[in-house]
C-alpha cells in the first residue's frame, strides 16, 4: 500500500509550486475568463475575451500615454487634517495608509511631456488613494496643472478616477469644484484645448466639476459615471433604473459624453484630437502606437 503514502519532500515541492503559481493568474469580473496575469498586463490591463477595462493606477495611465522622457511634477504637497476628522479611525491615520499603500501624497499625480508629437500637460487621478477623493491637494495640483497649461499654451489632460469629493476635510474640499472650475474657464478664454477622459469610477463632485467640462468629454467602455450613485437614485425616487444607466454607453447614447475610446486606441485617439484641436500637421504615428 506504498502507493498512498506522501513522501515529505513531494508535499514540500507542492507547497513551493502553490508559492510560485500564487497572483499568476486574474479572474475576469465581467467574462469570468482566467488570464494570466503577464498577458493582461501586456494588453493594457483590458480583457482579451470581452474587452472589459480593468482599473489601473495613475503612473501606469501617464506610462501609456506620454513618450518616454516625460517628467512628473507638483509631487510635494501633503494633505492636512483642518476638521481633525475621525469617523471609524482618525482622517490622519487613513491619509498615512493611503501614502504607504500607494507611494503617493495623495490622490493625483501631475505630468509634463509629449503625446507623440504634441506637448502636454497631463493631471491623473489615484483611485486606490482614498476613492480617488478630491481634497484640497487634488484641487490645488489640478489647479497647478491648469496655470502650468496657461503658461505654456500646451493642452490640458485630465483623467478622472475619483468617488468625488473628500468628505473628511468638508467644505476645505467642497471649494476645490469652484476653483478647478475657475480655472478652466481661463483655459476656455485663452482658447487652450482641455480634454476630460472618464475613467471608472468618476462620481460625486469631480462629475459636477472638471470632468464635464472639457472642450472633449470622452471615457473608457463601461466606466461608471455619474454624480449620486444608482443605489441613492433608487432609494430616492423610488424607481427601478433602467439597465445600464450611469455607464459611458448610457451616457454617450442621451448626449453626455462625445465619445468612448478604449483604453488601447486612447492614445493614438487623443493626438489626432489634439491635433486638429491645434494645428498640428506633424503626426508620427511610430509616436502614438
Amino acid at each position: 500500500m506504498s502507493w498512498f503514502k506522501r513522501e515529505e519532500n513531494e508535499i514540500v515541492n507542492d507547497q513551493e509550486r502553490t508559492v510560485r503559481t500564487e497572483g499568476l493568474w486574474v479572474r475576469c469580473p465581467d467574462c469570468n475568463q482566467v488570464i494570466f496575469k503577464a498577458d493582461l498586463e501586456a494588453n493594457l490591463n483590458v480583457c482579451p475575451k470581452c474587452e472589459y477595462h480593468f482599473r489601473i493606477g495613475a503612473r501606469e495611465r501617464i506610462e501609456a500615454l506620454l513618450e518616454p522622457g516625460y517628467e512628473l511634477v507638483d509631487l510635494d504637497l501633503r494633505s492636512t487634517d483642518p476638521l481633525e476628522f475621525t469617523d471609524l479611525k482618525p482622517y490622519k491615520k487613513r491619509l498615512h495608509e493611503a501614502q504607504k499603500k500607494t507611494g503617493l501624497n495623495d490622490a493625483i499625480v501631475n505630468a509634463i511631456g509629449h503625446l507623440g508629437a504634441q506637448p502636454v500637460v497631463l493631471s491623473v487621478m489615484e483611485y486606490s488613494f482614498i476613492g480617488g477623493s478630491m481634497g484640497a491637494v487634488v484641487g490645488e495640483t489640478i489647479a497647478r496643472a491648469v496655470d502650468r497649461s496657461l503658461e505654456t499654451r500646451h493642452p490640458l489632460i485630465i483623467v478622472s478616477a475619483s468617488g468625488g469629493a473628500r468628505m473628511m476635510e468638508g467644505i476645505a474640499s467642497l471649494m476645490q469644484l469652484a476653483k478647478v472650475s475657475a480655472g478652466l474657464a481661463r483655459l476656455d478664454e485663452e482658447e487652450i484645448p482641455y480634454i476630460s477622459i472618464m475613467t471608472d469610477p468618476t462620481t460625486g463632485g469631480v462629475t459636477a466639476s472638471f470632468a464635464m467640462l472639457g472642450d472633449l468629454n470622452i471615457a473608457e467602455p463601461g466606466a461608471l459615471i455619474g454624480f449620486a450613485g444608482p443605489r441613492v437614485i433608487e432609494q430616492t425616487i423610488r424607481q427601478k433604473l433602467p439597465e445600464g444607466f450611469q455607464r459611458s454607453e448610457f451616457l454617450l447614447e442621451h448626449g453626455f459624453l462625445d465619445a468612448i475610446v478604449g483604453r488601447k486606441d486612447m492614445k493614438q485617439y487623443l493626438h489626432q484630437s489634439l491635433a486638429w484641436m491645434t494645428g498640428l500637421k506633424e503626426v508620427h504615428s511610430g509616436n502614438t502606437a
